[in-house]
């Protein structure tokens, strides 16, 4: 398949609460498109978009698919359009930041049924965040106790005034079967195969019609001098002209249109193509933004999407196939991707081939030969590049797509591999699998690996596909506890290894001064020596000792930390000495000390930041009080919600993300940072 012009290619993120009816809506308007001969349904597990087992098994969205579709708009141009279905469950908005990273329009979802809730919440901000126009979209109208017009009240309540009905659905639940076209004051009623002829509104549904119209129509006049100067001596400006004005104003986040429909039954989806295509930007018309330069900063630089520019390609995401293997989701951001094309991973490193472009439809490839500036798609086997990375056809320096929202982990298991194979292939495996998830991290807490997402379900599916794509099998159990532990007061030690078995023998003495150190010091070693009683060679090897013991952890069994050790005498001998038996001695001292004094259990504590609406800050505070949180400030956020933030002992806060969810029915946003050790209470248990 040719390229199509990027003046007519709409990517369009798909975003909403989950249950709010994306993926169905997805599904009709590929079918609308003839793009698939019939619809699936997300209950059977057949449709295009989730199309991965671990979705098809929990009938909902788990990851971010793509699908391409050839529109053409009522005055007969031709759109391609990629729409980015995305999860609306809160452990996977990763997925959801990825799509808007490069969506040229964030296509609200919001059901009929539901109305506005905390996921219609999220979907907004990210949008926002992103900087991403919007268009909203109640779905699910023909569905029992479906109430467009209570959505919309709820929808400019929360949002604002800007939001715009710009359809009134006639009819609702089972008789939703036509809508009122509210620029051009026309019903269009659907016939059964989802198409629809255009009749005079129906005379009781004019009145409320004709009224929104007038509303809208002052609006979107009040943004064009010539059309309100127009309007004002009484001519009326065509649907067409109206629509081209509104369209600047949805391009520049002033105007948010509000659309109605049917997924499965497929009333206004030809609609809701129409209106995306002819009211929001194309892909040429909007910058990229990319950083350039070394370390966590690099300035900012837009890049304009010109076909005959450098080729610069942003990879979104990729995705473990155990078929074809790695697939990499990417945007031109520049210039014309070309299969056989060599470029150099700006972000990594790694020099990669392009060795065959496609576009995706859910799991199908469908062949591309070129993809102009503006064009999402994907390509296979990029082994270096990660969801993140820029590609270029410079020879050197480094740039990384703009960062997108900090999505810390809130949720953490210990994984256990269930065979020797499993331990050896886990960390290779675990390096994949983050490569595509940004938002998992791994880290080591001791002997075990554990695990960190954004939720329990996130995690559930990451071991998952541990399983199914990289066949790595392992158990979880709850992430261990990082206790500490700190000396209790002084001690003056000595240290000895002495050791004669033929030949050269180990000796070394060692008098340290072991002590505490304020909290969050870490570790100071200091040498006091005097006379050459240590000779200077061995006195680094007398600090890594005592780092080596403090490691290996007290009497309790934990890392030791907040301790100063001083090195004040020793003795040496000028054949049996050595730097490791000047380590060994240093270590045997301060295992020595910390018997001697005693320890004190530290226990980790986090930053806990929790932004809710005013209502439920009580609840919110109550539990954090049962979870041994100490308040340090409570707050008004800048969307008039109440931001919490608390001090809380690690071990607290194991399940926190999913009983906060269950305290405020999801409607809490929660962050999670570690902060300082504290002394432990007696009855902590490691």
């Amino acid at each position: 398949m040719n390229s199509a012009s990027p003046q007519t290619h709409r990517t369009v993120a798909l975003v909403g609460a989950s249950g709010s009816g994306k993926t169905t809506l997805a599904e009709a308007l590929l079918h609308r498109a003839g793009a698939i001969p019939r619809t699936g349904s997300v209950e059977q597990g057949n449709t295009v978009c989730d199309h991965e087992p671990e979705e098809i098994a929990r009938h909902t969205s788990l990851g971010l698919s793509l699908a391409h579709l050839d529109w053409t708009g009522p005055d007969g141009t031709a759109y391609t359009v990629t729409l980015a279905d995305t999860p609306g469950h809160p452990d996977f908005v990763g997925a959801v930041d990825a799509a808007l990273s490069v969506a040229d329009v964030a296509l609200i979802a919001v059901s009929a049924v539901d109305g506005v809730v905390a996921g219609t919440r999220s979907a907004w901000d990210a949008a926002e965040a992103a900087g991403v126009p919007r268009v909203v979209v109640v779905t699910q109208e023909d569905k029992a106790r479906a109430d467009f017009r209570g959505a919309l009240a709820q929808l400019r309540s929360e949002f604002g005034e800007h939001l715009w009905a710009l359809e009134l659905p006639i009819g609702e639940e089972a008789a939703f079967r036509a809508i009122a076209d509210v620029l051009s004051e026309e019903a269009h009623v659907y016939d059964g195969d989802g198409t629809h002829h255009d009749e005079p509104l129906p005379p009781e549904a004019e009145a409320e019609e004709h009224a929104m119209h007038v509303e809208v129509t002052e609006d979107i006049v009040s943004h064009d001098d010539a059309q309100l100067e127009a309007y004002l001596e009484g001519e009326e400006p065509s649907a067409a002209e109206l629509e081209r004005t509104f369209a600047r104003e949805v391009a520049e986040g002033e105007a948010v249109p509000v659309l109605v429909c049917s997924g499965a039954s497929g009333t206004g989806v030809d609609r809701v193509a129409d209106l995306v295509c002819e009211l929001t930007p194309a892909a040429t018309e909007r910058d990229g933004r990319i950083l350039v330069g070394e370390g966590s900063g690099g300035s900012e630089l837009k890049v304009a999407p010109k076909e005959d520019g450098d080729t610069l390609v942003h990879v979104f995401r990729t995705v473990a196939d155990p078929f074809v293997g790695q697939v990499s989701m990417l945007k031109v951001l520049s210039g014309t991707l070309r299969t056989g094309d060599k470029l150099r991973n700006a972000t990594t490193g790694a020099d990669e081939r392009i060795h065959g472009l496609f576009r995706l439809r859910g799991a199908e490839h469908v062949t591309a030969g070129t993809l102009a500036a503006g064009e999402v798609g994907a390509v296979a086997k990029l082994t270096g590049s990660p969801s993140g990375s820029l590609l270029w056809t410079r020879s050197s320096g480094t740039a990384r797509p703009a960062a997108m929202p900090p999505r810390p982990p809130v949720y953490a298991v210990a994984l256990e591999p269930a065979s020797q194979s499993d331990d050896e292939k886990l960390p290779v495996a675990l390096a994949r699998l983050t490569a595509e998830d940004p938002t998992l991290v791994v880290d080591r807490a001791g002997e075990y690996t554990v695990l960190r997402g954004l939720g329990d379900t996130h995690v559930a599916v990451a071991v998952e596909r541990l399983a199914r794509v990289f066949g790595v099998h392992v158990e979880t159990a709850p992430a261990p506890v990082a206790f500490r532990e700190t000396i209790a007061g002084s001690a003056s030690v000595e240290g000895k290894l002495k050791k004669q078995s033929g030949g050269h023998g180990q000796f070394a003495v060692v008098q340290l001064n072991v002590s505490p150190l304020p909290p969050g010091e870490g570790f100071e070693f200091v040498d006091s020596v005097t006379g050459g009683a240590v000779p200077r060679q061995y006195i680094s090897a007398v600090e890594k000792g005592a780092r080596d013991a403090l490691a290996s952890g007290g009497p309790q069994g934990h890392p030791v930390v907040d301790v100063r050790v001083e090195l004040t005498d020793g003795k040496s001998h000028s054949v049996d000495s050595s730097d490791m038996a000047f380590r060994t001695a240093a270590s045997i001292g301060v295992k020595a000390a910390l018997a001697e004094a005693g320890t004190v259990l530290l226990e980790p504590v986090s930053s806990v930041t929790v932004t809710v609406p005013n209502d439920l800050q009580g609840a919110v505070l109550t539990d954090l009080s049962g979870r041994r949180g100490r308040v340090s400030a409570t707050e008004a956020a800048s969307d008039g919600r109440a931001r919490v933030v608390a001090h809380v002992p690690e071990a607290e806060l194991t399940r926190y993300v999913l009983d906060l969810r269950s305290i405020t029915a999801g409607q809490a946003e929660l962050t999670i940072t570690p902060d300082h050790y504290a002394k432990a209470p007696s009855a902590a248990r490691a």
